[in-house]
């Protein structure tokens, strides 16, 4: 009788354990259920408390599905799908968010991944018409826009980790030679014990990158590794002007909008001049000043984690096409904006805007209001993602774009430190 009660006491205990391990590990009501990652869990829960956004995530990827069906390159096809994408990508590196991709060079790897992971997103909804978005798409609506953001925040972290890099992930960046590293221009490869160390690696010394006419002021140095977009007008409203620049909503047209509504310059550039460069996610992402100057302003304006353009598939060639030429963009990414005082030049503004896919802006810990720079100083640096740098002058500056165009009537690329352009003051 007793062996019998002990018996059955410890096949009660032995289920109530058996059933508190399945409980753990997310076994329990007889079936197995994936453990997600926990910014993956966050997305699901919202999903599940809010049917419309649900409806509309669906919709997105039921439209990215039947305009691409590959599975390689659009292995998110159903909602489950995009769950299991969105735990491998928190920490995936940049080149493999898109597995097995058929692309041999580490930058056409990272290209399309971070493409497709906002394409799934920037599929255009007819829920969102006339909201006013740069896109009507699910990345620019709360609350999966805040939901993204935090997604890449934690991303972010993860490639500032020591797990984020390794001997293997240098000897792939050192065999693409679009990133440069077999040139002898950058610090000792051992510096770099995560991602971002390496994507925001120092130079090897200043004379990697001589600075264009030091003493002259009205040559514009480029602030960066990049390739100029162009130069648009400011009207007298501080609005963009001109056929080349079609922004979605009004309120992509306000340089004011662009530097911010709470600073004391928001309508200094009345008339003036925007030009912009885009750094490429192989170049060297450190931002330095094109022009020397003494700091009035330093803002940080932390805006939304989003693809700074339109994705698109192109069939015929199999790959992702980014198109980000317009301008209007530059309002909705995170930014930083520090307005200088030159000597001869009125006030200019520097807003380095961080893209794609971390929107990392970070200022050197020098640049203070009241402090003075040279051209071709070190300003700050952005960690992963693609970049683009504006620059704004007053209406009282002309300003030149001296780059010379390729066959296709594309600005060349430079390198940080070469001339951008020239500076004059109207008479």
């Amino acid at each position: 009788m007793k062996t019998k009660k002990f018996l059955t006491g410890l096949l009660s205990m032995f289920t109530l354990c058996t059933c508190l391990c399945l409980s753990a590990f997310g076994l329990d009501n007889g079936q197995a259920q994936v453990r997600h990652e926990p910014i993956t869990q966050q997305l699901i829960t919202m999903m599940d408390h809010n049917a419309p956004l649900k409806q509309m995530l669906l919709d997105s990827i039921a439209s990215a599905k039947k305009i691409n069906p590959d599975k390689v390159m659009n292995p998110a096809q159903t909602l489950e799908e995009y769950y299991t994408f969105m735990d491998w990508a928190t920490k995936a590196m940049p080149w493999s968010i898109l597995r097995n991709i058929p692309y041999s060079s580490l930058y056409d790897q990272i290209d399309q991944s971070l493409d497709y992971f906002y394409y799934i997103n920037d599929q255009p909804l007819a829920a969102l018409k006339n909201k006013g978005y740069y896109n009507n798409s699910l990345q620019y609506h709360e609350p999966y826009r805040s939901w993204m953001i935090n997604f890449t925040r934690e991303w972010g972290i993860y490639l500032s980790t020591e797990a984020s890099w390794n001997d293997q992930y240098y000897q792939a960046a050192l065999a693409d030679p679009r990133f440069g590293l077999q040139k002898g221009w950058y610090e000792d490869p051992s510096n770099w014990k995560t991602f971002n160390q390496f994507f925001a690696r120092y130079l090897k010394s200043p004379d990697q990158r001589p600075i264009v006419s030091p003493d002259d002021s009205s040559i514009i140095a480029s602030p960066a590794d990049s390739k100029p977009q162009g130069v648009w007008k400011i009207d007298k409203h501080s609005n963009l002007v001109g056929k080349g620049v079609r922004i979605k909503s009004t309120l992509f047209k306000s340089v004011a909008a662009l530097i911010g509504e709470d600073s004391a310059y928001k309508k200094a550039f009345a008339n003036g001049t925007l030009t912009h460069t885009f750094l490429d996610v192989n170049d060297y992402h450190r931002y330095h000043f094109p022009l020397s100057g003494t700091v009035k302003e330093v803002r940080l304006i932390a805006a939304d984690d989003a693809v700074g353009g339109i994705v698109t598939w192109d069939a015929k060639a199999k790959r992702y096409v980014l198109d980000s030429n317009n301008p209007g963009w530059q309002n909705i990414e995170t930014r930083g904006c520090v307005i200088i005082e030159t000597n001869e030049y009125g006030l200019v503004a520097l807003l380095p805007i961080g893209m794609s896919q971390v929107s990392s802006v970070n200022f050197e810990k020098e640049v203070k209001v009241g402090a003075s720079f040279k051209k071709g100083d070190m300003l700050g640096y952005f960690l992963f993602g693609g970049s683009d740098y504006v620059i704004l002058f007053q209406d009282k500056v002309k300003f030149t774009l001296t780059v010379p165009k390729d066959k296709d009537g594309h600005y060349n690329h430079l390198l940080m430190g070469e001339q951008y352009g020239k500076v004059s003051v109207r008479r």
